[in-house]
């Protein structure tokens, strides 16, 4: 089982993630931010990955180093259930609709850090959730998971439902990028020899 459990504690937060790659889908989240919480369960459920959660942080002032720590500790758990990365397809893509919305992911497991974050969102907040957070929750995940990530979200009118739409199909293309590959059992998905 391909699992792995990182906590990250400063002075603004307390972050544990725990995630199984070859989970169900289950999602145990309490980050404190209702909205990224409902995000993070859509990564888990569209990704199959088990996911738990649980961060406490700097509310009084905002959600800001809640959301980036919750996705450093992410990006870290994710790098070290990866491990070597023998045998996974390395890329994948999802095109996700929600309504009126349509967002694309692409995922290389490069073992480089790499972002590209190309959406207009249509409204500042959703509810009391500060949409350029989202943005700062994959900058960290991509820093520490030591991944290349283009988010591109292709139309929508509905902040929610673009948020919504490129966090399961971050899942879904992440959940193609882990999938063990047959054929490259024992190898590296690189000419490199290493990732």
């Amino acid at each position: 089982m391909r699992q792995a459990e990182v906590s990250r504690n400063t002075s603004e937060t307390q972050v544990r993630v725990r995630l199984n790659l070859d989970g169900a889908g289950q999602a145990k989240l309490a980050t404190g931010v209702p909205f990224l919480d409902h995000m993070l369960d859509q990564v888990a459920r569209h990704g199959l990955i088990d996911l738990d959660i649980e961060a406490t942080g700097d509310l009084h002032i905002d959600a800001h180093h809640t959301v980036e720590d919750v996705g450093i500790a992410f990006g870290q758990a994710l790098a070290a259930a990866l491990g070597s990365k023998q045998g996974i397809c390395r890329y994948g893509h999802a095109y996700v609709p929600l309504d009126e919305s349509l967002s694309r992911v692409v995922v290389d497991l490069s073992g480089r850090p790499g972002l590209v974050f190309s959406v207009a969102f249509a409204r500042a907040w959703v509810g009391a959730f500060d949409v350029d957070l989202c943005r700062e929750f994959f900058q960290g995940l991509v820093n520490h998971a030591l991944m290349t990530l283009h988010i591109d979200n292709l139309r929508g009118d509905n902040a929610h439902h673009q948020a919504e739409t490129v966090f399961k199909a971050f899942g879904r293309a992440l959940r193609m990028a882990v999938a063990e590959d047959a054929r490259q059992v024992g190898r590296v998905p690189s000419t490199k020899g290493a990732l």
